[in-house]
């Protein structure tokens, strides 16, 4: 039985003061959740500490960052190491964002690099795969992500894969008024698991949370977890907003 997992990915977004008083405000809630459901808390680097503390007495919710740098250690001015984040207790790490990938030119290969330091902390890497919108038009999505796949994750094992989550972002539903439909995210969803199977074999495929990263919002999450395929959700704006985040939650099968 594969985990189902929503992760809140909160961008550059709020104060310490707004961050502790939303987590607080979900822990509220009062969310039970099912055995293999997780909830993942993606804040900014400077929160990943108080969220910890915050999380610590609620099985089931864990840390998540947003980036790691693709070296070890070294001068390399502003960033944060794998191993940094391993040493405060941080649990996932978000890898290969739609963002990180257009505003500072992630390439597959750097993300190969930036999956084995992740990896090898201890972290779980959520991979972020998906196409902008020309590919999408031109009907080439399959073998664009399935590039992403292969530069940036099939060199590991079938051991390594177990602590891989991916997600994928129709980035051409992101913002622009276009919206995927369940049966698009599922369609992808089930690519995605039948090129890992192909690699890797149909129990590592069948092993594997495949998230949904594409705006989803309390009125559409239940359809999308609903396919065969969404193992839950990586979700952006909904993740800032305690009601919404929460009901998103309450979604997961």
């Amino acid at each position: 039985m594969r985990k189902k997992i929503v992760a809140a990915n909160w961008k550059m977004n709020l104060t310490l003061a707004q961050g502790e008083q939303l987590i607080n405000d979900i822990l509220a809630a009062g969310l039970k959740l099912a055995e293999g459901q997780e909830v993942v808390i993606s804040t900014p680097f400077p929160y990943l500490m108080k969220a910890k503390s915050l999380l610590k007495n609620y099985p089931g919710f864990f840390t998540g960052a947003q980036n790691c740098y693709s070296e070890k250690s070294g001068a390399y001015t502003g960033e944060v190491s794998a191993e940094m984040l391993q040493s405060i207790g941080v649990d996932y790490v978000i890898i290969g964002h739609s963002e990180r990938r257009e505003y500072f030119q992630e390439s597959n290969e750097m993300l190969a690099k930036k999956v084995d330091l992740a990896l090898a902390n201890g972290l779980k890497p959520i991979f972020c795969c998906g196409e902008p919108l020309a590919i999408r038009q031109a009907e080439t999505q399959n073998a664009y992500v399935a590039k992403q796949l292969e530069e940036s994750l099939y060199h590991l094992t079938e051991e390594q894969l177990k602590n891989v989550v991916i997600a994928y972002e129709p980035i051409w539903a992101i913002g622009t008024g276009l919206t995927a439909s369940a049966q698009q995210a599922q369609d992808m969803h089930a690519y995605i698991r039948s090129q890992i199977a192909a690699k890797f074999g149909r129990e590592a495929a069948l092993r594997m949370s495949i998230l949904y990263g594409g705006s989803a919002k309390p009125g559409n999450a239940a359809e999308l977890f609903a396919c065969p395929d969404v193992d839950g959700g990586l979700i952006g704006g909904a993740s800032l907003v305690a009601a919404d985040f929460t009901a998103i939650i309450s979604k997961l099968p």
